[in-house]
């Protein structure tokens, strides 16, 4: 049975996804989980949550889906042995320590990649399934054909949005609330500022080009049942309890029903929320302006239809748990009741019967009183009783022993809903130890155009990015002897393209390696003879994820650039890390081209956004026709010393928008030849960092 997963930003919308027919619920407690502003739960809360939805056969997944500091990974420990003592059914994960830390410190404890982990593609899936991972959150942007080919090839589980809001970005790959406000959507603070007014290629006015509608996949289920998709994921942890009732109400019935929704229903999904309604564009493989949506500021949520929701999931138990009752009353032996639910058994014993001096207990009457379960979950399914003649046994002692018996059975029944209980917890295995690099990074440096790179500009390079789809427009033989030349392989790429990466970079003379930024980009790469360097998209943070890089395989890492300068220079550099201290920084990669949707493609010459302040973002085409969103002010950072004090092995220059003579007056001012400066440029979050 495919699986049906709803959001439980509260304790309200947790009892409204269960009793409105989820299968299983996500949901986080501390501050480690992608939606910190969710009122989320404390570790009692949680605990109760775990112990309510188990007993009525909902499974829990626990959002633990962020980047994490050094100093935060001792508290993500704590939690992940408490969730697993809970008995939590699965944890999501993004960040590379966390992943090391669960595998360490619960081995029995399932886990999920995250979404956030940004996996679109079949390698890169069956590489999580290796990690220890059950199940995938593919990225949402995936049409049909993405989604069936990773379910055909890999054994982990396939989870997909269904239902709810869409990020322009991919997700895990956004830094543009970071960069704008340091709230981080990788740390679970995101401003939404997608949903903001833009201009493309003139002033900002009232269009939305990056806020895109609520996704809906309602009239596909059957479809993606066929595909082979284990589990449908409803989004929205800050949305009302109301709005979790009605969707997950609705795809309930869909899915019970093997239907697609009536137009009643696909109304009722439209009044509980939507953008301008909703877009099934991905999945269908139909990108273009008609995906974007926005919500009207005076839009209001449909009171009565979420009042008549709420009486649902709050006046009835629609959850209840059959459980037959054997009691067995003998004289001069204690009162036994023996009580069974979904496979799990418990008996009770009680005071031993008496003999009746007024009237005598019959088998009825305890069946009778055995029967009221009121104010439980529990409903009698069958009741029966071996009463021998002539004993008494009292209200109060009948009473006691259905309470013990359901006790006892709520106990057994909010274990995990599989695998193995107890769990082993273990403590996290110490950091090793690590010798720090000597000397200040040596400069290296990103094109994003072929005519960028020039001899010159290259003989001051320990080594030279370039991204793979330019290989072929360039002859690479000129730069060859004067430093090392990398492949750059796309942020986002699909599983036709694996064997043609692959291919490229096999047959190109003259690369000495390859930048990965993807978990996918590994089985591309694997067993090729190239150095591998490890880019931004790989979310950097903390030094187990670098422990866990070079465990992969990689030869370096760049940091990640929402770090400030201090979290940096305070990592254990188990690679040789690397930073990027000038250029423009992305702040969206988008499957939607904000270009074609606006003004027609104008052949890969991409376009700006404008803010309402008046800041400009340019828009480079990436692979694949998508957007590289890039930030309006360029990094600099060649007048401060501290990005020489970090142990940082190598310093990187990403060249996006210069012409080649900006090119080199960066490097030369890198180096100390010069003292150019750009004209409008900023710190990034070097000393700010986030939140």
């Amino acid at each position: 049975m495919i699986e049906l997963l709803s959001p439980a930003g509260s304790w309200d919308a947790l009892i409204a996804a269960v009793q409105s027919g989820a299968d299983a619920v996500y949901m986080g407690f501390g501050s480690f989980n992608a939606r910190r502003n969710a009122q989320n739960f404390t570790e009692e809360a949680f605990a109760q949550a775990v112990e309510y939805c188990h007993l009525r056969g909902v499974k829990v997944y626990l959002t633990l889906n962020t980047l994490l500091t050094d100093r935060e990974l001792s508290a993500a420990a704590d939690a992940l042995r408490r969730a697993s003592d809970m008995g939590v059914d699965a944890v999501l994960v993004q960040d590379w320590g966390v992943l090391t830390l669960a595998r360490q410190i619960a081995p029995d404890l399932p886990l999920h990649a995250s979404t956030q982990m940004s996996l679109f593609t079949l390698g890169g899936a069956n590489l999580a399934k290796k990690l220890g991972m059950e199940r995938v959150v593919l990225a949402r942007e995936l049409s049909r054909k993405d989604i069936a080919a990773i379910c055909a090839g890999c054994e982990a589980e396939a989870e997909v949005f269904v239902h709810g809001a869409l990020c322009m970005c991919y997700s895990g790959q956004c830094a543009m609330s970071a960069l704008i406000g340091q709230r981080s959507g990788n740390r679970g603070t995101c401003a939404q500022p997608c949903r903001l007014p833009y201009g493309v290629n003139g002033p900002c006015g009232r269009d939305h080009p990056l806020s895109l509608k609520d996704a809906n996949l309602s009239a596909h289920l059957g479809e993606l049942a066929d595909l082979g998709v284990a589990c449908l994921k409803i989004e929205g942890r800050m949305k009302r309890s109301e709005y979790v009732a009605v969707v997950t109400a609705i795809y309930r019935r869909l899915l019970d029903e093997r239907r697609g929704p009536t137009p009643a229903e696909a109304r009722q999904l439209e009044a509980a929320f939507s953008r301008s309604g909703f877009t099934d564009g991905y999945f269908v493989g139909q990108k273009g302006p008609h995906m974007l949506g926005m919500r009207p500021e005076n839009a209001r949520w449909p009171e009565e239809l979420f009042a008549a929701a709420r009486k649902e999931y709050e006046s009835t138990e629609h959850r209840a748990v059959p459980v037959t009752f054997r009691a067995a009353v003998h004289a001069g032996e204690p009162a036994t009741l023996t009580a069974e639910a979904r496979g799990r058994r418990v008996t009770v014993t009680g005071p031993v019967a008496e003999s009746a001096r007024n009237r005598a207990v019959t088998a009825e009457e305890l069946c009778q009183r055995l029967g009221k379960t009121g104010g439980t979950a529990f409903v009698p399914a069958s009741v029966s009783a071996d009463v021998d003649d002539g004993l008494a046994l009292s209200a109060g002692a009948v009473n006691g022993l259905r309470r013990q018996a359901l006790e006892a059975l709520t106990g057994q029944l909010a274990r995990p809903i599989r695998g193995v209980w107890p769990r082993r917890t273990a403590r996290e295995t110490p950091l090793p130890p690590c010798q720090d690099p000597t000397g200040g990074p040596r400069l290296t440096c990103s094109i994003a155009r072929a005519h960028q790179l020039t001899a010159e500009l290259a003989e001051n390079m320990e080594a030279v990015y370039i991204p793979l789809d330019l290989l072929d427009t360039m002859d690479l033989a000129p730069f060859a002897p004067k430093t090392r030349l990398f492949a750059v392989l796309p942020r986002v790429f699909r599983t036709e393209d694996e064997a043609v990466f692959r291919a490229k970079l096999q047959n190109t003379p003259f690369l000495a390696g390859a930048v990965v930024g993807n978990l996918g980009h590994l089985p591309i790469v694997e067993s090729l003879d190239l150095e591998l360097r490890g880019d931004f998209g790989l979310n950097v943070f903390n030094s187990r994820a670098l422990l866990f890089l070079r465990e992969q395989g990689l030869q370096s890492a760049t940091v990640s650039f929402e770090l400030r300068h201090q979290q940096v220079r305070d990592l254990r550099k188990y690679l040789p890390c690397e930073a990027i201290v000038y250029g423009r920084l992305p702040l969206m990669i988008t499957e939607n081209c904000a270009a074609a949707n606006r003004t027609g493609c104008s052949h890969g010459a991409g376009c700006t956004l404008t803010d309402r302040t008046g800041a400009t973002f340019p828009v480079l085409c990436a692979y694949g026709c998508r957007n590289e969103i890039q930030n309006s002010r360029v990094l600099f950072l060649a007048d401060k010393p501290e990005y020489r004090r970090c142990g940082l092995s190598f310093a990187r220059l990403r060249f996006t928008t210069e012409s080649a003579e900006e090119c080199l007056a960066a490097a030369h001012r890198y180096l100390g030849q010069n003292d150019w400066t750009p004209a409008d440029y900023t710190r990034g979050l070097f000393y700010r960092g986030v939140d």
